[in-house]
């Protein structure tokens, strides 16, 4: 092996091309005559296009647009928290100092980004002045006119009957 010095480059030789055998030109032709199908080149066929099953000037059908989601509880109890403590004109710090609970998880939770458990829902009910029932009535309360404004028919098996959401069966 020999040493190279520390400045010069490596040098790697390159293989030449490989060489392309030379094109083999058809014989010349007399115009108007067709080659036969063997010397002819392979071509694909584009796909037929498709036709249209509307007339052009008919815009295209637009898709139903998605049912709206059923609302989320956890929204529905944070929307009823926040409307409360806004018409008592409290603010956040001082409803979680009362409910003993941190402002920011109160603020989660009226923003319904967090899923309170009930010892939770009933420490800020109590600190808004309202029973654990009365805030789940007035969720619920909420919950209905939601969805009876989505449903047509007032909903799914409601028969008129005034059962305000109570129902028994025996």
């Amino acid at each position: 092996m020999s040493k190279q010095a520390p400045n010069e480059a490596c040098v790697i030789p390159l293989r030449p091309p490989a060489a392309r055998p030379p094109a083999v030109r058809p014989a010349a032709r007399r115009p108007g005559t067709t080659r036969p199908a063997s010397e002819r080149p392979a071509t694909t066929v584009p796909a037929p296009a498709a036709t249209p099953s509307a007339p052009a000037a008919t815009p295209p059908a637009v898709p139903p647009a998605p049912a709206p989601r059923e609302p989320l509880w956890r929204d529905l109890i944070g929307d009823v928290l926040r409307r409360e403590r806004l018409a008592q004109e409290r603010t956040l710090k001082d409803v979680a100092d009362a409910a003993r609970i941190s402002m920011p998880y109160l603020s989660e939770v009226e923003r319904g980004r967090k899923e309170a458990s009930s010892e939770v829902l009933a420490a800020a009910a109590h600190a808004l002045g309202l029973g654990l029932g009365d805030l789940l009535s007035l969720a619920q309360g909420e919950l209905v006119r939601l969805a009876g404004r989505r449903v047509p028919g007032g909903g799914r098996g409601r028969t008129g009957a005034p059962h305000d959401g109570l129902c028994l069966a025996a």
